[in-house]
């Protein structure tokens, strides 16, 4: 997936990627190199096609000495086989190297390794006399790993390259045996490839600026790569990101103010993070059917019991998942709650992509109609996660934000009969181009009526279940504690929350009541809201017209029970409810993201009398307003910024995007007495976003996780080119 959080590079980011290839910049200033991976997919045959890599460096400051060990290893597991098909030699190979393979889904094809024309080798250190005859070549690993373990390749290889140098520097532990060799002459591959082996990985050594291209060839495309294959095809490949990027995000030019190359260098490579983070996933997952807080255990929750003998953790059946991930060095899984947001902005960029991805994730809604709300499959994503977190109840839900990604996907095949050709979105190349570039079709067939119809189709069977999952499953009390409401059965209440954190919410830390069987949260309500309309625009988009009156009759009862029962009239503010001592009901009222959610979903219509209210709170700098964004807590709350201080102050940008998409496409677009003030709000926060995250990447060369509540810098998790790359869709105005 990339670089890990805490290799203390400069900086890492893919400046262009697309699914026909990308190129990655990562500045070590430890070691004094950039490096830069340029990829390319080379389309062709029956299995896949092929593709090219090249891997190049130079140093960062040209007066220091740049050294750099680099290692491409290959692994492969299931049926088949890879072999070395170069003659081995014990002191290393000169020339290129290559491999054959053969699998059922590839079938047959070559892997080379080439150097570039003008490397260099580490010739110069301690004891360079001793090791002659292995200076300037390429050397090579073959080893038999077990199944399942390739992905351990990392420390495979390592553990290969320590045991060769503890060898080698035995002689120099005795006092007096003078200065041990140079570490590039000593932490080096064995040169050994056995006999049936599956993870081969090949080392090469430099001194200086540096280049090497891999070659994945398949047998079935009959077609030889060469270096002249990826030098033209990587040009062509920038010039068609650039000119599409460039139709399919426009806006870019009202900020010319800035440095506008920089402006839009930065806007391409959060685009392109969020592509590159996107990863293939694969295994069990660790399921507890039985666990729950005694605040869950109610009679009447709406949460079914399971048999005893089903209770305790067990693994699952394996499951496949294609996901964007939030960020590919801290959080390298599947999140279901950050998947919706990023679906806006891939389906925006590669309409098609984005429905691969929505597929996976509506495939893994099983019988009952739950999601995981992480997906940790396999060892591999497990090793990356603390073991608390290892265990998912099917009890526990997350903000269904799939259903954005539904309605935005609606939303873009209602528009594309009046879309851009494939000329005006610059992907209309002829037969120059040296790749394979993507017709307009070949990105946006499912915005075509029939496809979209059989695909929407497809879907809408399973997440009727997801959605009857949520109405069964987090269902609150009202008849309960004396509450009224015009709806007896329309509340819900997030269950799995502990004594200070509610995390099926998203929300983690946010102030809540003390846990209680009796809550009602306002947040999860107003998902449902949101659910209940995405469910009647799917249904009535394909003709399940019964369906969306049904489920127009339950958005309407949500909504009257969103003001029945959380419109707080003291503090002019939407609340949580929870039970006290008394068992009488009251309201939690906490001023943040929380309160402003029926605004945030645009829930609430434009002549509410409650939206001036909301306004006034976002507004406020002594609550919400920043020069940096909206706050997730008052900044008047005594929480504010404290303890775990996740979600009590610091701003985070999908609550952000969903203010001012809110804004954009309801508050401040139709008529209303709060329209004026809407524009004007709407106006402030797009330019506060964009400008801090702007500075903030260049001051620090990422994206982050969230932004200071005080300051405006980046905090927590980076590069997070997860959800915080849609401010791309701001700079656009894409809502």
């Amino acid at each position: 997936m990339g670089p890990y959080l805490g290799d203390e590079l400069k900086s890492y980011t893919w400046t262009k990627f697309s699914r026909e290839g990308g190129v990655q910049v990562i500045e070590d200033a430890l070691n004094n190199v950039q490096l830069t991976t340029e990829f390319l997919r080379v389309p062709g045959g029956d299995h896949g096609g092929s593709w090219a890599a090249r891997i190049k460096g130079k140093p960062l400051d040209a007066s220091r000495p740049s050294r750099v060990s680099t290692i491409f290893y290959a692994g492969l597991e299931g049926i088949g086989g890879i072999e070395m098909e170069t003659d081995e030699e014990e002191d290393g190979i000169e020339g290129p190297i290559t491999y054959s393979g053969s699998t059922p889904e590839l079938d047959d094809f070559v892997l080379r390794i080439v150097d570039g024309p003008n490397n260099v080798a580490v010739t110069r250190g301690q004891g360079a006399e001793q090791f002659q005859d292995r200076i300037g070549k390429t050397h090579f690993l073959g080893l038999t790993v077990p199944s399942g373990n390739i992905w351990k390749a990392k420390e495979i290889i390592f553990q290969a390259l320590f045991q060769r140098a503890q060898g080698l520097l035995e002689p120099y532990r005795e006092p007096g045996a003078g200065v041990p060799p140079d570490p590039s002459f000593t932490l080096q591959l064995p040169d050994e490839a056995y006999t049936g082996s599956n993870l081969h990985a090949v080392q090469k050594l430099f001194d200086g600026e540096f280049q090497f291209d891999v070659f994945f060839e398949s047998a079935s495309a009959k077609q030889k790569l060469s270096s002249a294959t990826l030098t033209n095809g990587i040009a062509a490949l920038e010039a068609s990101f650039d000119e599409r990027f460039n139709t399919v995000f426009p806006g870019h030019e009202e900020y010319a103010t800035l440095d506008r190359n920089r402006f839009q260098d930065f806007s391409k490579a959060v685009t392109s993070n969020l592509m590159g983070g996107v990863g293939y996933f694969y295994g069990n997952s660790i399921v507890n059917k039985k666990f729950s807080y005694e605040w869950d255990e109610e009679e009447d929750s709406g949460v079914e019991s399971d048999n005893a003998e089903e209770s305790g953790a067990r693994l699952t059946e394996p499951k496949a998942l294609l996901t964007a991930t939030p960020s590919r060095s801290f959080f390298p899984r599947g999140f279901y709650w950050d998947e919706g947001f990023h679906l806006l902005h891939l389906g925006a960029w590669d309409n098609d992509f984005s429905v691969e991805i929505l597929k996976d994730w509506i495939n893994l809604i099983d019988e009952d109609g739950w999601v995981a709300r992480e997906q940790i499959l396999g060892e591999e994503a497990r090793s990356k996660v603390p073991a608390e977190f290892h265990v998912q109840v099917p009890n526990y839900g997350n903000p269904p934000t799939l259903v954005l990604a539904v309605t935005a996907l609606i939303s873009r095949v209602k528009a594309a009969s009046n879309g851009p050709s494939a000329q005006d979105l610059g992907m209309d190349f002829g037969a120059q181009t040296p790749i394979a570039v993507p017709t307009s079709d070949e990105h946006n067939k499912y915005l075509e009526p029939e496809a979209a119809l059989s695909f929407l189709k497809s879907i809408y069977q399973p997440l009727k279940r997801h959605y009857d999952w949520f109405r069964r499953t987090q269902r609150g009390q009202i008849k309960q504690y004396g509450r009224k409401a015009r709806s007896r059965s329309e509340a819900y209440r997030w269950r799995g929350r502990s004594e200070t954190h509610v995390l099926t919410s998203g929300m983690d830390d946010y102030p809540r009541g003390p846990p209680h069987a009796g809550e009602l949260h306002l947040d999860l309500i107003s998902w449902m809201a949101s659910f209940s309309r995405t469910m009647k625009e799917i249904s009535s988009f394909i003709g399940e017209t019964d369906d969306a009156i049904s489920y127009g009759e339950i958005e309407k009862a949500m909504l009257d029970n969103i003001e029945d029962l959380h419109w707080n009239e003291k503090e002019q503010m939407y609340c949580d409810l929870n039970v006290d001592n008394d068992d009488e009901s009251y309201h939690v009222c906490h001023k943040g993201y929380l309160s402003i959610f029926p605004f945030l979903l645009s829930l609430l219509p434009p002549d509410s009398p409650h939206l001036g209210a909301i306004l006034d709170l976002v507004r406020d700098p002594e609550h919400l307003w920043s020069p940096f964004g909206i706050r997730s807590l008052s900044k008047s709350h005594s929480e504010f910024g404290q303890g775990e201080n996740y979600w009590k102050g610091p701003i985070w940008m999908p609550m952000n995007y969903l203010a001012l998409s809110a804004l954009h496409k309801t508050y401040a677009k139709e008529e209303g007495p709060y329209q004026q003030r809407a524009k004007e709000v709407y106006s402030e926060l797009r330019k506060n976003m964009i400008d801090n995250i702007f500075k903030e990447y260049e001051r620090t060369g990422y994206v982050w996780e969230q932004y200071d509540a005080n300051n405006g810098e980046g905090r927590r998790s980076h590069p997070f080119t997860g959800w915080t790359s849609l401010v791309t869709l701001i700079i656009s105005e894409k809502y």
